[in-house]
């Protein structure tokens, strides 16, 4: 007896994410409530341009940019978001234009490009544990941004990039793909809780 309540402690306790599909219904009950962090990589993009370094953020044929896929998908995660009610609050994204536009097209407002959010750009450390000349950005990431309770009953928006994920978060993180979103749960007297991966496809489901 004693061995079945522990399980069903433990089944209680585990996040929504590892294994098997996300429960999105729970998740969406959550998430309207406030208080998550909702971290997407920018929207799918045209790899026929590639980002020039050293990035110039105000020159658009010098970066990588979303394609109409990418901004046609982030648009539908958007309206879906605002179907499902979910509150959204401050929207941080990089300073990269397809991050930018990812951020405006899921919010439908203006939103605030921050530096901590940027990729660093040809960073040997993409997929690797942080660590290094990547440790202080990824501290970056997850202890100031992440790991800030939103204000009020809001949700955070904040939309990165891959190397931003591993940086902040190890090579477990660098699998993320364009358009995915990481929803943690923030912790002041810890770390900041991964509660569900969820892909662009799967909110707009939910919504429908």
């Amino acid at each position: 007896m004693r061995k079945i309540a522990c399980i069903a402690l433990l089944a209680f306790l585990a996040p929504l994410h590892p294994a098997g599909a996300v429960d999105t219904d729970a998740l969406v009950s959550e998430l309207r409530g406030g208080g998550y962090v909702i971290m997407f990589r920018h929207g799918a993009t045209d790899d026929s341009r590639k980002d020039v370094y050293p990035l110039n953020f105000t020159d658009m044929t010098a970066q990588r940019q979303l394609s109409a896929n990418g901004r046609e998908m982030a648009a539908d995660v958007g309206r879906a978001v605002r179907k499902l009610g979910i509150p959204i609050g401050l929207v941080l994204t990089s300073k990269l234009n397809r991050a930018v536009e990812t951020g405006k097209l899921l919010s439908s407002r203006d939103v605030q490009a921050v530096d901590a959010l940027t990729d660093g750009g040809g960073s040997a450390s993409a997929m690797a544990n942080p660590g290094g000349a990547n440790r202080k950005a990824g501290a970056a990431v997850r202890d100031n941004l992440v790991n800030t309770p939103p204000s009020g009953t809001t949700d955070t928006i904040l939309v990165t990039h891959k190397t931003n994920f591993a940086d902040a978060f190890g090579k477990d993180a660098g699998d993320v793909q364009e358009g995915e979103a990481f929803v943690y749960k923030p912790d002041p007297s810890g770390q900041p809780k991964l509660v569900a991966r969820v892909k662009a496809t799967d909110w707009i489901a939910a919504a429908k």
